[in-house]
């Protein structure tokens, strides 16, 4: 697939360390070279390889590759912010995973990334009104990926979900730019009802590992969820909470809490 604008292809730094990095993977280890040559430098554009590299993943007997691709290729010569938030999660994961080296890796190894991506697609077709597809979108991801974030569901961008296995994201849930998240983690509702019944997720937000944040609350800007808390009322930003059910125990301790994902509470909580 060509890049929708030819004169930002050349200018697009994130794709570019991503084919050096290809390069440089296949020279350390060439039994690797078919797969990177065919998800990677045989694109021309960041958004051919993130739709071949879906493709992979989503089809099934019931969907092929072709036609998973032609769909994924569709989305993003319509929708230019999809691989813009795509490329934004990259950056995101590189600087606050620190298993995470290479921008290569989000691309083909981590299912948190790719689970994201998948969802963003599922959402577009969601937006269009292709319901059926948006829902098989879905349930691959949950299939596959091991995470389950209905396509109605509004994310941002630079979202780094860490190991990324059991998350789920309600329907009406929101999450705003620059989150970080862990494994486990569930933004659900309380009960039966079909209305607004879902988190909303301020911008800067770092939520620990098996936290449930349940019901229409909000959990203010650059606050942190410790692991395991139970969040059932609105959290203010720049706090901490945390237990069974979740509690203010301290301030955020910085102003960027998903960048610098300390989950450390303060003394004495």
């Amino acid at each position: 697939m060509a890049h929708p604008n030819p004169s930002l292809r050349e200018v697009d730094p994130v794709w570019r360390r991503i084919r050096t990095e290809a390069e440089d993977a296949i020279k350390a280890e060439p039994l690797i070279g078919g797969m990177i040559h065919a998800c990677i430098l045989h694109h021309n554009s960041f958004e051919g390889a993130l739709a071949y590299r879906l493709s992979m993943k989503l089809a099934s007997a019931e969907m092929s590759e072709q036609i998973v691709r032609e769909i994924a290729d569709a989305a993003y010569a319509e929708d230019s912010s999809l691989c813009a938030a795509a490329r934004a999660d990259i950056v995101a994961i590189v600087d606050r995973d620190p298993a995470c080296q290479r921008f290569l890796q989000p691309l083909m190894y981590f299912k948190g990334f790719q689970a994201v991506q998948a969802y963003r697609l599922g959402h577009w077709l969601w937006q269009q009104g292709r319901r059926d597809l948006a829902y098989f979108v879905q349930m691959r991801v949950s299939e596959i990926f091991g995470v389950d974030i209905h396509p109605a569901a509004r994310i941002g961008q630079g979202i780094m979900i860490d190991h990324a296995h059991s998350i789920v994201v309600g329907e009406t849930a929101v999450i705003g730019d620059n989150v970080s998240m862990l494994h486990s983690v569930t933004l659900g509702g309380t009960g039966k009802e079909d209305d607004d019944r879902h988190p909303k997720i301020g911008n800067g937000v770092l939520i620990g590992a098996g936290a449930k944040v349940l019901g229409n609350i909000t959990v203010g800007h650059c606050s942190r969820i410790a692991a395991g808390s139970v969040v059932l009322e609105d959290v203010p930003p720049m706090k901490t909470v945390a237990g069974v059910p979740a509690r203010i125990v301290g301030e955020a301790g910085c102003s960027q809490p998903a960048m610098s994902m300390n989950q450390l509470l303060p003394n004495g909580s």
